[in-house]
């Protein structure tokens, strides 16, 4: 028998959405600044490059940054609204032997 989860909620549901939609607007806000430390140093310290290079590099930062981001805020939204403890465990028999 599974418990309920407080995602199930609808009220809650919206809540715990709206936190997780704020903290991905803030990291990619906070993504776009250290993009743009990161190209300005590399401008700084190696001049003009390639734009190839400065593109890729500024894709690869973001993209990083970004699903490091959404990926931690899931783990924070499911651990944070209790979703882990509403999971029904079938090896939990298993641990008391």
């Amino acid at each position: 028998m599974s418990l309920p989860s407080r995602l199930d909620d609808p009220d809650y549901a919206a809540l715990a959405w709206a936190r997780y939609r704020r903290l991905i607007a803030w990291m990619f806000a906070f993504t776009l600044v250290v993009t743009t430390a990161a190209l300005t140093l590399f401008w700084y310290r190696n001049g003009f490059v390639s734009i190839h290079f400065y593109i890729a590099t500024g894709l690869g930062i973001m993209v990083a940054m970004m699903l490091m981001s959404a990926l931690m805020g899931l783990v924070f939204l499911s651990s944070g609204t209790g979703h882990d403890e509403s999971i029904e465990d079938p090896f939990a028999d298993e641990a008391d032997r």
